[in-house]
């Protein structure tokens, strides 16, 4: 992600805004919801794992930390993509778990990392 690729771990994990995300906890929150839409539409069963938490916790700051959350994130981006692309058209109107289309999931998962980039270019905004 572009929007990512001039931060440090330090700026990533600073909160510039009280009581707002920092960049890391938004970069880790993107990719669980990623993992989620990307689980739904291709059946596959949750792990459990930390990484399909809400806004999984940053217990580790450094750099090589940084790094892999943003691979991670550009990882599973482009498996969802892959995933999405695999998709026929007659599948876009099925019900998936929740109750919303997969149209209606790939549509929000767009609007939610939208949103969620938006916040990280304010937060960018803030720490200079």
């Amino acid at each position: 992600m572009e929007l990512l690729a001039d931060v440090t771990a330090a700026q990533a994990n600073q909160r510039p805004i009280p009581h707002a995300h920092t960049i890391w906890e938004l970069v880790n929150h993107m990719r669980s919801v990623a993992l989620i839409v990307h689980r739904r539409i291709t059946a596959t069963p949750p792990t459990g794992g930390p990484e399909e938490a809400d806004f999984p916790e940053v217990t580790d700051t450094s750099e090589a930390a940084w790094k892999r959350s943003v691979d991670d994130l550009g990882t599973t981006h482009r498996a969802l993509r892959a995933a999405i692309e695999a998709l026929p058209d007659s599948q876009l109107s099925e019900k998936l778990e929740g109750g919303a289309t997969v149209y209606s999931n790939l549509h929000g998962q767009v609007q939610h990392d939208l949103y969620h980039a938006g916040q990280i270019a304010i937060l960018k905004k803030a720490l200079r």
